[in-house]
């Protein structure tokens, strides 16, 4: 017999909430005291009620998610014995980063089973070449994803691959004669996101980034057809905020879809943001890239690769890609984070979340159409600007302690010491050459404390 207890407890309406909450509040104003308003734009109230909660997004969010490993291509033999063993340890989909046109696709590929799960590849050149040679080694089983994205490029770089007319006759080559390539058509939102751009931000610019490849195709029935688009998303640390963000991604991508009557639907690879990685007490870099991670699964990402602790001052090594994929799969088979499929959705706060970001961004996508598109509104330096601006505030809040980052602008170690520790160079690189427009510059925010740290470390060591 079951029977349900709550029929014992009268129903509270959000009305009743807020006279109780306005009661205890003692006369002071509730808007300011119990409201606070994110850096995104966004009013968070202290609680949600269904009275005033949004219809329940509907999403196509996948039943499964992969742990994904990335691998950079020095060597194809090297990069194929990298996967096989990554595979063998829990990663359930790779990523190769692919230097030069030179890699040897063939042995690449070499034992791997490219029907069984996803393997996703991002180019740094546009070689038409290449790219067939790449489909002539695929079926059309393969699950291969590649990741050519001629307007991120230019907004990363502020230059096409080679020029704008050459660079789509290559995009629509790949188009009209690749048979066994899963996708094709990418959309780096992770560029902006580690720029600084707030989330409302991210989902417009990847709206107007993506619209710049349907605006091109939409004409061209043989090509739109077969077009079908992967996002690559950075994930903040703003736990419930990151969440909504993928669901309004897959929110916006489907309304504009639509727009062009194309039934297509979206790949996302989540990654955590570098933004706020840190150089000192990077232990707790661990913390950050794990519930990051727990907010793609949660969002509805397909693959999620995680960053390693010590990724943006040490060399790619084994220690590091091991923990960073046992978070992985602590979360997957210790944590359960594999037995739902849209476990957000009918969340008040979350679903209250997801409608707020994508109106903002949509207000933001218009104003970018109106004002010439995506690519025009980059060469005019908008885009760019509005970034900058975004960032500077977040800046500031980190600089004033009002955004924290333990171990760096709050609770630092005076003992740490890592002038002896750099593999990499871990701040933005000034290199001065000819661009057709300003590239978009990813920043950490703990970059300038960090250096003014170096710097007494030098200092220190150089009284001794």
């Amino acid at each position: 017999m079951t029977e349900n207890l709550f029929k014992e407890f009268e129903e509270v309406s959000a009305k009743q909430w807020k006279q109780k909450i306005q009661y205890d509040l003692k006369g002071a104003d509730y808007n300011e005291t119990l409201v606070w308003k994110s850096l995104d734009g966004i009013n968070v109230k202290p609680f949600y009620h269904p009275d005033e909660s949004p219809e329940p997004v509907q999403l196509s969010t996948p039943l499964k998610w992969n742990i994904t490993e990335q691998i950079y291509v020095t060597s194809a033999e090297k990069a194929n014995k990298k996967a096989l063993d990554a595979l063998k340890k829990g990663a359930e989909s790779i990523w190769f980063i692919l230097p030069s046109e030179d890699v040897d696709v063939k042995g690449l590929f070499s034992n791997l089973d490219l029907s069984s799960f996803p393997v996703y590849l991002k180019p740094e050149f546009a070689s038409e070449e290449f790219f067939f040679r790449l489909d002539e080694q695929l079926t059309p089983e393969s699950r291969v994803f590649l990741q050519f994205d001629i307007v991120g490029n230019l907004a990363r770089s502020g230059n096409w691959y080679k020029d704008l007319k050459e660079d789509h006759r290559v995009l629509d080559s790949l188009l009209q004669k690749c048979q066994n390539l899963k996708s094709f058509l990418s959309v780096d939102m992770a560029l902006y996101q580690n720029a600084g751009a707030t989330i409302p931000q991210q989902l417009a610019y990847a709206l107007a980034h993506v619209n710049e490849y349907f605006n091109h195709i939409h004409e061209k029935p043989e090509v739109s057809k077969r077009a079908k688009f992967q996002f690559v998303v950075s994930v903040g640390a703003n736990y419930f905020f990151e969440i909504a963000k993928l669901r309004a991604l897959r929110l916006l991508f489907s309304t504009l879809s639509s727009e062009y009557n194309l039934k297509t639907d979206c790949d996302i690879l989540a990654q955590p943001s570098r933004r706020n990685k840190t150089l000192y007490d990077y232990n707790v870099n661990l913390l950050r890239t794990t519930t990051e991670c727990m907010s793609a699964v949660l969002g509805g990402a397909n693959s999620v690769c995680n960053m390693a602790y010590d990724a943006i001052y040490h060399k790619n090594n084994d220690f590091g890609s091991r923990v960073a994929r046992n978070q992985l799969l602590v979360l997957k088979h210790e944590s359960y984070f594999e037995k739902v499929a849209n476990p957000a959705e009918g969340s008040y706060y979350i679903e209250t979340l997801t409608h707020e970001m994508a109106d903002k961004a949509l207000d933001i996508f218009k104003n970018i159409e109106n004002g010439g598109g995506f690519v025009t509104q980059l060469k005019e330096g908008i885009i760019q600007k509005k970034i900058s601006e975004s960032a500077a505030r977040e800046q500031e809040e980190f600089d004033a302690g009002k955004l924290v980052l333990v171990g760096t602008n709050k609770y630092p170690n005076p003992q740490d010491r890592m002038k002896e520790e750099l593999e990499l160079y871990p701040f933005v690189k000034q290199k001065p050459r000819k661009t057709l427009l300003q590239p978009v510059i990813e920043k950490r925010l703990s970059e300038k404390t960090e250096q003014e740290r170096l710097k007494e470390e030098e200092s220190i060591n150089s009284e001794k």
